[in-house]
This record gives C-alpha cells, sequence and structure tokens, in this order.
C-alpha cells in the first residue's frame, strides 16, 4: 500500500463548527479555463496536510453541483463536480474524501467565478485515508466563500458499493446493464470527491447525461431535460434539501413504473425491470398508505415533492433509505400473488415501513457520528412494527416483535456484544455498526421505553426530537433530552414506594426518580453491552430481586466474570391476584418488592416489553410449569412465548436443567397460538439441526421420532394450499417444513405428489406458495427433479419464487450437486458472468444449514476468502454473514480449534471484525451446550419414548 508523508502544516489552526450554513451557490457548467500552456504547480516541497480519519470542520460544504455522464458500454463514468464552501480558518488546503477516481484537474475560485491561481492546483492523495487534499496558493480566507471544482473519472465499481454496475435478464436470455449507487456508510466517495461524513449536510443539484434509451433517478424530481453532443440527452434534477452525502443516489437504467399520490400530494413511483413491472402494484399501494401514516404519526410533512422506489437486481443489503429515491433488493420490493407467500408479503410490507421511516430518522434528523446509528436503525427497525400495525393488521406483525428481541438477546447475551453506542472510525469499523445491537436491540430497548413512558409521551417526545433537529444532527442525548421535556403524569414505584407525579420532565432532573428519561438512567442501556439477568425468588408476601449480566458463555464462577454491570431496570409483573400490570423500577444490584401472600404465582416482565431475562429460582420454574399445564391461557401468549424463550436461554447459559426446560414446553400439547407453539418447536428444531451435524444418529433419529410424535395433532391438521389467517398460513409453512426434513411418511407422500403435478403442468402449475418451497426441497432430492427446478430457477422472473427454488436445490443430500453448483456460480463470478442472477453469499449460507453441506461451505469460504471480501467488503453484511453462518452449527472442541486457526491464518483482516470474535463465541456456546447437555437430552428422550 502506497502511503502518503502525513504532517500537519502550521498554518492550520482548527476551529470546531458547530452550525450548518443554508446560502445556496451559482451554478456554473465549468469554471474560467485557464490561460493555455500555464504550467502547473510543483507538488515537490508539500506534504499531505492532515493525519486523521475524520475531515477537518474549518471548511463547510455548502451546495454541491455534480454532473455524471456513465457510459454502460465501456462500464465508466466522467463528472465533474462544484462545491460552494465556507471556510472558517484560514487556510491553503482543502482536504476531502476520494477513493478510486482519477482526479484530472482541480481549481479554486472566488465568489465571482475567478480563478485563485492562473496554474493548474496540486492533488495529493492519502488512500490509507482515503483522502486528497488539493493546495491553494493564495491564502483561503476565514468568513469567505468560494468553489472548489473537480474533474473526475473512474469505472464502474464490481461490487456493491460507490457507483456500480448491475445487470438482469430478460426472458428471452438478453443481459441488460445499469448502474446505481449505494454510498452507505462511507462510499459516496467512490461516485464524486465530497466530505463524505454525516455531519457536513449540504445541498445537491446533480445533473446526469444519458442515452435516449435510458431514464436517470435521483432524489429530486427532474425540472428539465436537454439535448446535448453526441446523441445524449442531460437530465437536470432539483436542487436537494440539506442532506449526508451518504444519502444522494442516482440510477441510470430502462425500468418501468407505476405511481400514485398521497393524501398530501407527493408523487410515489415504483421502478421495476420491464417485465416485472405487474408486480410493483402491491409494494405502490403500502408506499403511499406508509407515508400517509408517517405524516400523520410525526406530525411533520415529507418534505420533497416525490418518492421513488426502485428494484436493484444486484443489491447487498434489504434496502437503503437515500432521500427520496429508496433503493431495494427485489425481494424486498417485488410482490407476485401467484409465487410470493404471506411471509413474503410481510417482509416487503415491513422493508418499505422501515426505508419510509428513514426518511425521517435519519434523513430529517441524522446521527452526528456512525457511532450513534441505532438513532436511525434502531428508531426504523421499531417503527415497522407500528406502521404495519397500524396500516396492515391482518398481517399481525405485532407477533414478530417478539422474535427481533429474542435475536437481540441471542447477540447480547455473547461476551463478544457491544453497547449500541460505540467508537467506529474507519469505514470497516462504521460499516460493522450495522449489526443486530444497532437494529434489534435498538428497537427492543425503545419499546421498552415507550411502554414505561406510555404511546402519548413517547409519540410527542420523538415528534419534539424531528422537529428540534430537523436538517440537523443528533447525538443520544438529544433525544433523551427530548422525551424528557415532555410535560405527562407517570405513576411509577421506585424501591420502597409508589410516588405520583404530575410535573414537567424539565425540573426532575434533579430528582432521582427522573433518572428512567435522564442520560444516567438511558446510558446503561446504550454505553455499556449485554443485556440484564433479573433472578427472582419468592419469599412469603415479598419478591427479592437480583440482577446481574446475562451471558450465554461465561458463567459467575468463571474467571472472565470479573466486570460490574448495573442497570436502571423498569421492571413489570402481574400475578393471579390482580389483573393489574405493576411496575418498578430497579436501580441497584438486589432489591425486593411486596406482592402478598395470597399470590400463587408471579410472572416478571409482562409481555416481554422489557428488555431483560428473568430466571424463577427455588422452585420458581415448577410453578410457572404448573400453571402452564394447568391453566395457560392465565396468561398471553406473549408471556407464554416469553416463558418458553427464558427457559431454554437460561439452559445454555447453565442456569437451568434442560429437563426442566423440556418439561416447561409439555404444555404445548394444549396451545392454541402459533407464537409460542413455533417457539418451543423451534427450540427442539434447533437441537435437532446440532445433533444430525454430529456423529450422533440414534439421538438424531430419536429427537426426529419425538418432535413428530408430540406435534402429531399439529402436522395432521394442517392442509396444503394458502387458506386461513396470517398466523395459521405461517405455522403451516414451518411445520410441514420440519416434518418433511424429518422425513415424516405421510408429509413426504404428499409433497411428492405435488411435485409430480407441477412436474407433468411443466412448471406452468403455482403450487400454494405457503408450501412451495417444502415441495421443491423433496422433489430436488432426485436427479430429474433437481434438473428440473434448476432450469425453472433459471427462467423464473419472481424473485421469491428463485429463492424458494434456491432453498430446494441447496437442500439435495448429494454433496456433488452441492459443491458443483457452489464452485459453477463462483466461476460465473469470477469472470463476471450475471449466472442466473444468483446471490452468492445466500447461497452459501443455505448449503451451510444443509447436514451435508456444512463443512463443504465452510472449506468454499476458507478457499476463497480473499475473492469473497474482495466482492462483498471487509464488515459488510455479506462478509459477517459469511462468517457466522458457515460457523454457528460447529459444536465440537475440534471445530473451534479450526475455526480459531483459520482466523489466526487472516489475523489481519480478522482483527478488524467483530464477526469472528462473534462465530467463535457461537462456537464455544454449542461447545458448552453439548457438554452439559446432550446427555440429559438422551436420557430425557429415553424416558419419553418408553
Amino acid at each position: 500500500m502506497v502511503s502518503a508523508r502525513l504532517l500537519v502544516l502550521s498554518l492550520f489552526s482548527v476551529s470546531l463548527v458547530g452550525s450548518q450554513p443554508t446560502e445556496s451557490s451559482q451554478q456554473v457548467s465549468s469554471p474560467p479555463a485557464h490561460p493555455a500552456g500555464e504550467p502547473s504547480l510543483s507538488i515537490d516541497n508539500l506534504s499531505f496536510p492532515w493525519s486523521r480519519l475524520r475531515l477537518p470542520k474549518y471548511i463547510i460544504p455548502l451546495h454541491y453541483h455534480l454532473l455524471l455522464h456513465p457510459n454502460l458500454t465501456s462500464l465508466s463514468f466522467t463528472g465533474s463536480v462544484q462545491i460552494q464552501i465556507d471556510v472558517q480558518n484560514n487556510t491553503n488546503w482543502v482536504v476531502l474524501h476520494s477513493k478510486g477516481l482519477q482526479i484530472s484537474k482541480a481549481t479554486i475560485l472566488d465568489q465571482n467565478l475567478a480563478h485563485l491561481s492562473d496554474q493548474v492546483l496540486p492533488v495529493l492523495h492519502n488512500p490509507s485515508h482515503e483522502q486528497i487534499g488539493i493546495f491553494s496558493p493564495r491564502v483561503l480566507s476565514s468568513g469567505q466563500k468560494y468553489f472548489l471544482y473537480i474533474e473526475f473519472g473512474a469505472e464502474l465499481a464490481e461490487g456493491f458499493y460507490g457507483f456500480y454496475k448491475s445487470t438482469y435478464r430478460t426472458s428471452t436470455g438478453e443481459t441488460r446493464t445499469l448502474a446505481s449507487t449505494h454510498f452507505e456508510p462511507t462510499s459516496a466517495r467512490l461516485a464524486f470527491p465530497c466530505f463524505d461524513e454525516p455531519s457536513f449536510k449540504a445541498n445537491f443539484s446533480v445533473r446526469i447525461r444519458r442515452p435516449p434509451e435510458y431514464i436517470s433517478l435521483s432524489n429530486m424530481p427532474v425540472i428539465k431535460t436537454v439535448e446535448v453532443s453526441g446523441g445524449l440527452l442531460e437530465d437536470q434534477f432539483a436542487p436537494s434539501v440539506q442532506m449526508s452525502t451518504y444519502l444522494v443516489a442516482f440510477v441510470i437504467c430502462d425500468f418501468k413504473s407505476v405511481t400514485g399520490t398521497t393524501s398530501s400530494g407527493v408523487q410515489v413511483s415504483i421502478y421495476a425491470a420491464p417485465e416485472k413491472w405487474q408486480q410493483t402494484h402491491y409494494a405502490l399501494e403500502v408506499a403511499v398508505k406508509m407515508l400517509d401514516f408517517y405524516e400523520e404519526f410525526f406530525n411533520i410533512r415529507y418534505p420533497l415533492p416525490k418518492q421513488d422506489l426502485i428494484a436493484i437486481p444486484d443489491f447487498q443489503s434489504g434496502a437503503m433509505e437515500n432521500w427520496g429515491l429508496t433503493t431495494y433488493r427485489e425481494t424486498s420490493l417485488l410482490y407476485d400473488p401467484l409465487t410470493s407467500s404471506v411471509s413474503d408479503k410481510l417482509w416487503v410490507t415491513m422493508v418499505i415501513g422501515h426505508e419510509l421511516a428513514h426518511q425521517w430518522f435519519g434523513n430529517l434528523v441524522t446521527m452526528e457520528w456512525w457511532n450513534d446509528i441505532w438513532l436511525n436503525e434502531g428508531f426504523a427497525r421499531y417503527m415497522e412494527y407500528i406502521s404495519v400495525e397500524a396500516t396492515y393488521p391482518d398481517l399481525k406483525v405485532e407477533e414478530y416483535l417478539l422474535h427481533t428481541c429474542f435475536a437481540a438477546v441471542g447477540h447480547d447475551s455473547l461476551n463478544s456484544s457491544r453497547p449500541i453506542s460505540s467508537p467506529a472510525e474507519n469505514p470497516t469499523q462504521i460499516k460493522e455498526m450495522f449489526d443486530t445491537v444497532s437494529y434489534d436491540k435498538g428497537a427492543c430497548v425503545l419499546h421498552m421505553l415507550r411502554h414505561f413512558l406510555t404511546d402519548e409521551v413517547f409519540q410527542r417526545g420523538i415528534v419534539r426530537y424531528l422537529r428540534k433537529y430537523s436538517y440537523k444532527n443528533a447525538h443520544n442525548q438529544d433525544l433523551w433530552d427530548s422525551l424528557a421535556n415532555v410535560r405527562t403524569q407517570i405513576t411509577l414505584t421506585v424501591s420502597k414506594g409508589t410516588v405520583f407525579f404530575c410535573v414537567n420532565y424539565e425540573s426532575m432532573y434533579s430528582a432521582l426518580t427522573s433518572l428512567w428519561v435522564s442520560k444516567t438512567m438511558m446510558n446503561t442501556w446504550t454505553l455499556q453491552k449485554g443485556i440484564p439477568l433479573v433472578t427472582v425468588t419468592r419469599k412469603g408476601a415479598r419478591l427479592l430481586l437480583r440482577q446481574d449480566r446475562f451471558l450465554r458463555t461465561v458463567l459467575p464462577s468463571d474467571p472472565q466474570w470479573s466486570t460490574f454491570f448495573l442497570w436502571h431496570i423498569p421492571l413489570t409483573y402481574k400475578t393471579d391476584s390482580s389483573s393489574t400490570i405493576h411496575r418498578h423500577l430497579m436501580t441497584s444490584p438486589t432489591d425486593s418488592i411486596h406482592i402478598g401472600e395470597e399470590a400463587s404465582w408471579v410472572k416478571v416482565n409482562s409481555d416481554m416489553t422489557g428488555y431483560y431475562m428473568v430466571h424463577y429460582e427455588d422452585g420458581g420454574w415448577d410453578v410457572m410449569t404448573k400453571l402452564l399445564r394447568e391453566n395457560h391461557t392465565a396468561l398471553s401468549y406473549k408471556d407464554r412465548t416469553h416463558l418458553i424463550h427464558n427457559a431454554f436461554q437460561l439452559v445454555t447459559a447453565g442456569h437451568l436443567p434442560l429437563n426442566k426446560a423440556l418439561d416447561l414446553i409439555g404444555y404445548l400439547l394444549l396451545e392454541t397460538h402459533t407464537v409460542p407453539l413455533l417457539q418451543g418447536l423451534g427450540y427442539l428444531e434447533a437441537f435437532y439441526h446440532l445433533v444430525e451435524k454430529r456423529d450422533e444418529s440414534v439421538l438424531t433419529h430419536n429427537l426426529g421420532a419425538y418432535i413428530l410424535q408430540f406435534f402429531r395433532a399439529v402436522i395432521d391438521q394442517q392442509t396444503w394450499s394458502d387458506s386461513g389467517t396470517v398466523s395459521e398460513r405461517r405455522l403451516r409453512t414451518e411445520v410441514l417444513s420440519l416434518a418433511c426434513h424429518l422425513d415424516d411418511p405421510p408429509c413426504v407422500k404428499r409433497a411428492r405428489q405435488h411435485f409430480s403435478d407441477w412436474l407433468q403442468s411443466n412448471g406452468t402449475l403455482n403450487l400454494p406458495t405457503d408450501v412451495a418451497e417444502t415441495v421443491y426441497s423433496v422433489g430436488a432430492q432426485d436427479d430429474h427433479g433437481w434438473a428440473s427446478l434448476l432450469h425453472t430457477y433459471k427462467i423464473s422472473l419472481s424473485e421469491a419464487h428463485k429463492h424458494k427454488i434456491l432453498y430446494a436445490l441447496t437442500s439435495s443430500k448429494d454433496t456433488s450437486k452441492l459443491e458443483g453448483y457452489v464452485v459453477f456460480m463462483l466461476c460465473c463470478w469470477k469472470i463476471k458472468q450475471k449466472c442466473c442472477h444468483l446471490d452468492l453469499s445466500t447461497l452459501i449460507l443455505m448449503v451451510a444449514r444443509n447436514p451435508k453441506g456444512h463443512y463443504l461451505a465452510w472449506n468454499f469460504v476458507k478457499k476463497n476468502w480473499d475473492t469473497l471480501v474482495q466482492k462483498f467488503q471487509l464488515g459488510s453484511f455479506c462478509i459477517r454473514n459469511i462468517i457466522i453462518g458457515t460457523t454457528n452449527q460447529f459444536s465440537s472442541p475440534e471445530e473451534l480449534t479450526e475455526v480459531q486457526s483459520f482466523f489466526e491464518s487472516i489475523k489481519e483482516q480478522a482483527s478488524q471484525l467483530r464477526a469472528t470474535q462473534i462465530a467463535l463465541d457461537n462456537v464455544l456456546k454449542n461447545v458448552r451446550w453439548v457438554q452439559r447437555n446432550l446427555e440429559t437430552l438422551r436420557k430425557w428422550l429415553s424416558e419419553q419414548m418408553q
């Protein structure tokens, strides 16, 4: 790697900037030309003037005028950018971001558009920091505004970041090319030189040149199209509102669209490849509804005249919230009623809800720096549930929020977790911030906050936050201040008594009881990692409480258990002696509450509205087991699901014997609600998948037989159709998939019949979407079925359909098919072919879940590591998922050693990744689970099967 000398020149006197100017700038097509033959300034005596990763704050961008000309034949682009800058300290240098761009010209002009120098300005590069420095021989004066003009060019990127090429195949086999962008978090600098940090908000005026057969899209609507030389058209877009560089977007394609209008007049359009145009109508309905909902909920108008949503064939993340032009994976936006399941429909609805929530949380108000990305992603994830529940109540989205919090617990109970707000400086660290902690834990902490403050106070607080920081940047503390300043009434229990408040929260900062919405209170949830475990012990009329950090890989007896953690926990609980949900604020390591002698049971963390685990000591779990068997409806379905989750997580952590948790779910024979049923079934399925990948054939058989026997009635009740409620259809999909995987004869027979009918129709028969994946998986087990599915995969225009087929293809028990398919796709990839538009990372993960393929997938990753990192980038979603997904079923000390050895062999890269520590924690967790519980499981099953 080439590095520049780093020296901060003595002329720098850096001052922090606290506000953003809003003055607009003049627009010029290009600056006045330099006199011909003028020499360039020498760079021999110049050193790069800045040594830090983050840019200096004394030059503020105000307005970008960006011209781009992508060539979809040569797969390259040229461009120019004129940036109006506000200089706040005397300096000779402008330092900004650029990566992979060939800078052909740079000049600085005064406010009258006159050059500051008759010579070409030198541009120094610091590739390790992705920065360039432009030297002006004349001092740029503090308090003055200037124009920085740069011409540049580059190849369209091959990956998924920056300004990159994408392709799709038509039904006739023709490959067509488009160009699209993905800038979050630090990739705008790959498309044009810019101040690529979220606090440098500016206005953007974009112009794009294109052939007439294409269209171009950007954040704002086109205000004018003109003809330019070479038969090209130039689209000129309206100036944007103030926004961060990572939200800029542009797409050049030949897509078609459908359009609608919200009640406030915002034009909403959905774009997709021409042959997939018919799959856009549901997304249009959702987007219009969602924008109407958010405008009312936030009481803030959507500030742009249009909102485009576009399905990009090559897209790494699920979607991206670019202001006014949100981009999506095709599976996240397109819905085909003939091939998309109800789960696919829910996914599309939630993703659109997420990205449109960002138009307020993230776009209108943006975090100051990436350490607080959860202010964007945690809110958007939580708003998915609020918005979908309000606009599509039939989808029962509230049933999924528990699983979001369970996912957060799974990550947060590993020692490799991190605080919600964590330091992140370089691009790899920043990319890794887009994880379960920011999204899921962030959402669950907000859910806890909302339920403790009440819906009204929470909503009013976030509206206050959005209004106060519109077009600005915010920190953690700014959110807490906004919530604290809402006038309301709250009743809460603190330590020994109940106190009633009718106050302005501004006056409560000095009081202990205000800490819930104060910095001290919320810092326990955002500035320290982990999740609390509240241990509950019944002593007569009192409930004794103790809080510790909950870890699944470390016990209090282990030396690693050394750091003291303390949370301010908003406890809720209910008993059989009252229908009231009681509240108590626990702020100390131990505490107690009075519940009365008459209460025969107490359930803590009602409906899991709190983000904490609960352990019932001294026979407390026996009481819960008895309650569920005798009167399970005394608890809500959320409470029943929460008990199941807590019990099995406590088993993994070594706090509860496995047989106690298995006895707890014995009541499921009486259960009629989908969510607790699937929670209990899910743990048994997880155990099955763990042991089937070990040399434990007898145990694997016995566990499979027990699952089929125990859930026989539920399996037999399922129909092979798409009838019923959303919950019933979800249960059908999960139950029949597992039954056929366990080789249940009636299930396999029915699936084979459906597959035979599908084959006889030459693939024209539309199978019930709820069972299509199961039918295909059974059919893929023979050569003819596998080949037929592969052919259908290649020609299908529905990404949801292709995903189901891909799942089936990777379920084959023929390892030669699995290996050949993965190698073939990698070869296509390396020669830059689009082979059936496969997402290679998804293929690897699907092969890894197959007991016949998990070593194959792991070996593939080890062998092709450098290629994968080059394609997906270190720290990205895909690299993280590949690392964790190919190792999370390993459960032996030998496998742990192998994973450690591989990470040691890529130490330079692995040391930058939190994902490698998560993977190791997961394997260690599995190893300890097997050591503690395998014999117990074997003995328990033997007793049950007698």
